[in-house]
């Protein structure tokens, strides 16, 4: 189902009788999976289902709902706080990053198609970590400990996965859309209920620059009645630059006014348009696909004649989407189209909470690993 029409039909945006069928249909579906969520977090708290530990200190960056909440810069900051802040000593014990890699190879670590899209930009922000590709969180655990001599786990993607014990767990929410139009899949975005936010330990409000202060007043009040002893920090999203092929820079500034064409396949498109719009930027065209698209070279080609119809100077993207289509530019350009190609280079900012959290996170390492 096309991701866009998906977002308006539980969204209640789609009207019409057949759009009110469909979302019946989904309530139903919702039911069976809201019972078998249910059952399983049951099971995981009854001690039905085993909760393998490991030797190494576990922490979880994850989310409750599905799409673009800001989970991978999430993950690229904690583990380049934890790899880079030499008061933490975590160089001396390893640090690996544990995940599934959505649609990648097992343990690949090349930046392409092959990789994911999130690995790849794990692997390329996060130099100092090793990254461990592999839907058995647990076996890759294992491998982190033992070929790597990790003794610090970074699980992605990680709240649901309930198989590997966490020291900590961090929950990335999206201040646009918080608790996915407040339905389970499918009817909504929901992965478990929001009631299971009480297994966490802190909360990361990203883009918070979205939306009003009222709003993000009433959502921190929400989640701290869910969990009163919950650590809550905000972020942004900030925007650093651009960056094309062979990594040059592009600044901030050598944006502005310029007509730009966008595409992106994430779960959030929006929040990414509205990002180019605030950097003063004419926003002339854009593409929006499905999360996780596969792109053709037929897609950057028709993406490139679109955007030289409407003469712009420029086509932005994500970072997410560069990993895959960067392959791609050097066989679109050589056929003549010679727009130039960039994507948006963004790193979580923090507006409050950033200490709470850090002083969580040196904590739990103190208690976990003893001193040399």
């Amino acid at each position: 189902m096309n991701q866009e029409f998906y977002r308006k039909l539980i969204s209640g945006q789609n009207k019409g009788l057949s759009a009110r069928f469909l979302r019946f249909c989904l309530f139903f579906a919702a039911a069976g999976y809201s019972l078998i969520v249910r059952l399983r977090n049951f099971s995981y708290f009854k001690g039905w289902l085993k909760i393998n530990r490991v030797n190494a200190v576990v922490f979880s960056i994850g989310n409750i709902t599905t799409g673009g909440t800001g989970k991978t810069p999430l993950v690229i900051w904690l583990c380049n706080y934890l790899t880079q802040n030499s008061n933490l000593k975590i160089k001396n014990y390893g640090c690996a990053i544990l995940t599934r890699g959505y649609k990648a190879n097992k343990n690949s670590k090349l930046k392409t198609q092959n990789s994911g899209d999130e690995p790849a930009i794990i692997t390329e922000d996060c130099p100092q970590a090793e990254v461990i590709i592999n839907p058995d969180r647990v076996a890759g655990a294992v491998e982190a400990i033992n070929k790597f001599g990790a003794k610090v786990l970074v699980l992605d993607d990680g709240f649901q996965h309930r198989r590997l014990a966490r020291d900590i767990d961090i929950i990335a929410i999206d201040a646009t859309l918080p608790f996915g139009y407040g339905k389970l899949l499918p009817a909504g975005l929901l992965r478990e209920p929001v009631s299971e936010l009480k297994r966490a330990n802190a909360v990361v409000i990203s883009r918070c620059n979205q939306i009003t202060e009222a709003k993000l007043i009433e959502l921190e009040k929400k989640l701290q009645q869910i969990n009163p002893n919950i650590i809550i920090a905000r972020s942004i999203h900030a925007p650093v630059c651009a960056k094309s092929v062979d990594n040059k820079e592009v600044g901030l500034d050598e944006l502005k006014y310029k007509k730009i064409s966008a595409f992106c396949g994430i779960g959030n498109p929006e929040a990414f348009l509205e990002t180019i719009k605030g950097l003063g930027c004419e926003l002339v065209d854009s593409n929006v696909y499905n999360d996780h698209h596969h792109y053709a070279e037929s897609d950057v080609a028709d993406i490139c004649r679109q955007a030289e119809s409407l003469k712009a100077d420029l086509i932005l993207t994500t970072q997410k989407d560069w990993t895959k289509i960067a392959p791609l530019l050097l066989k679109v350009q050589n056929s003549g189209l010679n727009i130039q190609f960039a994507y948006v280079k963004i790193e979580l900012k923090f507006i409050s909470g950033e200490e709470k959290l850090r002083v969580l996170i040196k904590k739990t390492l103190k208690d976990k690993i003893p001193a040399k």
